[in-house]
């Protein structure tokens, strides 16, 4: 009885032990059912404004303009300039840019010069859109579009009307300026508010250029190709405008080449303003070329030279290397 108890007792405790190393065995081999127990991966968490995915540069708002076209040479009294959208005031040597709408006060005198050395000069009062402007030195594609909304502006023509095309737009007219200088003067409220006068005058050197005088419809109107001679152009039937010989009296000559003279003046101090900043533009685009081939080489002091024998210490100065003397 007591052999007997002591053997099952030995049989339990075998089993209980066999049992234990399965389920150990179970345990630590994988299979399927761990694999598909096994956690799914986090989501990635969203991107935050501050991570390079989510920092897109927003679009701008308004497009800048680029390069200058041009520059304020002379002013008295004040001006404005509304450039995209934004009004502000006109200082000596601000840079012009293509779209800008230059306006001159009841008591301002304003002198812009472009780059290709075409000047305007406006009286009080006066507005100028400067519509287009293409320049390049020796090009055969310069063009440029100026818009004398109302008031007085005088004009002394430079490269764009010899290498390529320069055109005045006016309320009744448009102007293909053939290399000359004139003036062109709209009253308030542009054609409706009667005629629009183009003048030709003598250039500097005292040769005289061409004016042609086309419709807004594009049909030649006319041609002025002699000194203090113009242009009335008028409203006429059909909603059509009609050109007349302008009579120009010996008082108003004068006023008119005295005029010209102050532009001629503010196209040489026009001239030296973007010869100035054409300077500071390629001393600029210099300095932004990495690799001069010239370039001081980190570590060592201007003007000194890294010879063979040398070595040097914190502070610059020259030991002889081990061996030398």
């Amino acid at each position: 009885m007591d052999c007997s108890k002591i053997a099952l007792t030995m049989l339990i405790l075998g089993s209980v032990m066999i049992l234990g190393t399965d389920a150990r065995a179970q345990a630590a081999a994988p299979g399927p059912a761990r694999l598909a127990q096994a956690p799914t991966p986090p989501a990635p968490p969203a991107a935050s404004p501050s991570s390079p995915a989510a920092s897109q540069p927003a679009a701008p708002t308004s497009q800048q303009p680029a390069d200058p076209v041009g520059s304020v040479a002379t002013l008295q009294g004040a001006a404005s300039v509304t450039r995209n959208n934004a009004t502000s005031a006109l200082a000596l040597r601000d840079p012009v840019y293509k779209n800008d709408v230059l306006q001159t006060n009841v008591d301002g005198t304003l002198g812009i010069t472009f780059d290709d050395e075409t000047t305007f000069t406006l009286k009080p009062n006066t507005r100028l859109a400067v519509d287009e402007f293409v320049y390049q030195e020796g090009g055969t594609n310069n063009a440029a579009v100026f818009n004398v909304v109302r008031g007085t502006a005088a004009f002394v023509a430079a490269e764009v009307a010899h290498t390529g095309n320069m055109r005045i737009d006016t309320p009744s007219s448009a102007l293909g300026i053939r290399g000359t200088t004139g003036l062109v003067e709209v009253p308030e409220g542009g054609a409706a508010g009667g005629q629009v006068s183009i003048k030709l005058y003598p250039d500097a050197d005292g040769r005289v250029g061409r004016i042609e005088v086309f419709g807004r419809d594009g049909a030649q109107l006319g041609i002025l190709s002699r000194g203090a001679t113009g242009f009335a152009v008028r409203p006429g039937a059909g909603g059509r405008f009609t050109v007349a010989p302008l009579q120009i009296s010996a008082l108003q000559a004068e006023r008119d080449r005295s005029f010209v003279r102050q532009t001629f003046a503010a196209r040489t101090v026009g001239r030296q303003i973007i010869q100035q900043r054409r300077t500071l533009q390629q001393q600029q685009r210099n300095q932004l070329r990495p690799n001069q081939p010239n370039q001081q080489r980190p570590g060592l002091l201007p003007g000194r030279e890294q010879r063979p024998g040398l070595r040097t210490v914190p502070g610059g100065q020259p030991l002889p290397s081990p061996g030398t003397r």
